[in-house]
């Protein structure tokens, strides 16, 4: 190795000693209360800004509420390829900081980032040339087809920095720079609350405005990631740095990125045909259990912060080779995030009515929606168990594992569920799906996470 090649590596490990040493002798409560407040914060504020999309809608009509409700399943495939890149790399960088090796976690954030940007602009094309095809396809009915195919049209044009920036943000936060990641993403949606209603109200641009502010908020929140990313404490992306002739990067982006793209993946796949079997029963049923979602969306935010700054612990950790603190970060988290659930799971059993007329004052529409999101609050607390398993399984490279967890909420129970359930119960069979999707996930995360620290303990 040439001088200037060795002193690149030293200066590597410099940078990232005091996240090391943080990470790997901190009082584990301290750790992921750190990592977690700046991911809960922008999530949170992400989550916000789509239930204000959804407000900023619903003053429209019922017809609008339902084509952005459609349009969702895309959004969480945007995600999923965001997530797919990013933890698939940053649950690799993790581990090789973890183990003081920057040079590969160079290669891996570079390969992984570039990955993304080429996925994000083929979705975009493709997603063109087939957008009445594909809006159907979301579920979307006759009535609402031309409000799904203006807002549609719109936001294939922000897939590839909608994409990039949950690659670039996830990267961050594996690094132990949750705050960097938090100010990037935190830019984009405090700008859309005020650019879509600008948009929307002030210039008559309706649903398209909504569209357009969406995808200029996101652009604007992918260039303050990418310039974040080059800060001294995060890993430097590079085109030179780019390698996909070594079959070990793409297979550890696949390897950590499929649990997420499964639960994203799903998470689509379950929305839409959530879509396809409300729409037997009208808008307003489609109208009410999106907005169902999007109101979980905010609760389950929360708790994918926390188990989202629980992965640095526990990727340095388990790099490291320090499997106690593992298991002491786990259960934290646990703690924490059920002490939470149990808060939101009284809020929404109370207020259930008042939650949805907020965002759509359709007395049809809150009807629905009340009694789905009343049954959904019910397994709230069991989302603690599940989400900090994945979370852990991932990390720690068990993908096997990690996918069969994450396949059960939205996949393995819920597709069946709800192919069944509204033909034995109707319209209440939609309803109380995710419910019972949620309780079948618990019981089959619970043995598997058992085993995994029955394992790790040996």
């Amino acid at each position: 190795m040439n001088t200037f090649a060795q002193s690149d590596k030293v200066k590597k490990r410099v940078m990232h000693r005091d996240n090391y040493s943080f990470l790997t002798t901190a009082p584990v409560p301290k750790v992921i209360r750190t990592m977690a407040l700046p991911t809960v914060i922008s999530m949170l504020v992400t989550s916000i800004y789509n239930i204000v999309d959804a407000w900023y809608v619903g003053q429209l009509n019922t017809q609008a509420t339902a084509a952005v409700g459609v349009v969702f399943p895309l959004m969480a495939v945007i995600q999923a390829v965001g997530f797919f890149f990013g933890q698939g790399s940053g649950t690799y960088i993790s581990r090789k900081l973890g183990a003081k090796d920057v040079s590969s976690a160079r290669v891996m954030a570079s390969t992984a980032f570039f990955s993304c940007l080429i996925c994000g602009i083929l979705i975009t094309v493709i997603g063109h040339l087939f957008i009445s095809p594909l809006a159907l396809l979301l579920g979307s009915t006759p009535t609402i087809l031309p409000y799904t195919k203006t807002y549609l049209g719109v936001i294939l044009l922000g897939v590839p920095f909608m994409a990039c920036s949950m690659t670039l943000n996830n990267q961050m936060r594996f690094q132990g720079n949750a705050s960097n990641a938090m100010f990037g993403i935190m830019t984009g949606a405090l700008l859309n609350v005020v650019l879509v209603p600008l948009l929307m109200f002030v210039f008559h641009m309706g649903i398209f405005g909504c569209a357009l502010g969406t995808v200029i908020s996101e652009f604007t929140g992918f260039v303050v990631l990418l310039l974040m990313s080059f800060r001294k404490q995060n890993v430097h992306i590079s085109a030179r740095c780019v390698s996909w002739r070594k079959g070990e990067f793409a297979f550890e982006i696949f390897e950590g990125g499929t649990p997420s793209l499964t639960r994203q993946g799903l998470a689509s796949v379950s929305t839409l045909l959530l879509n396809v079997t409300a729409s037997v029963y009208g808008d307003a049923a489609i109208a009410g259990m999106s907005l169902v979602t999007r109101i979980s969306f905010v609760v389950f935010a929360i708790i994918i912060g926390i188990g989202q700054g629980f992965q640095p612990l526990c990727g340095f950790n388990y790099g490291a080779k320090l499997y106690k603190r593992v298991k002491q970060g786990y259960f934290y988290g646990l703690k924490l995030s059920l002490m939470i659930l149990a808060f939101f799971f009284i809020v929404c059993m109370v207020w259930a009515e008042q939650l949805i007329e907020v965002l759509r004052p359709d007395p049809e529409v809150i009807a629905i929606g009340a009694v789905a999101l009343r049954w959904q609050a019910i397994t709230f607390p069991l989302a603690a168990m599940i989400t900090m398993s994945n979370m852990t399984l991932q990390t720690s490279g068990k993908s096997l594992a990690a996918n069969i967890v994450a396949a059960s909420r939205n996949g393995i129970f819920f597709i069946p569920l709800i192919l069944i359930l509204p033909k034995m119960f109707g319209l209440f069979g939609v309803e109380i799906c995710q419910a019972v999707s949620d309780f079948l996930a618990f019981c089959l995360a619970l043995p598997i996470i058992w085993n995994y620290f029955r394992k790790l303990g040996k």
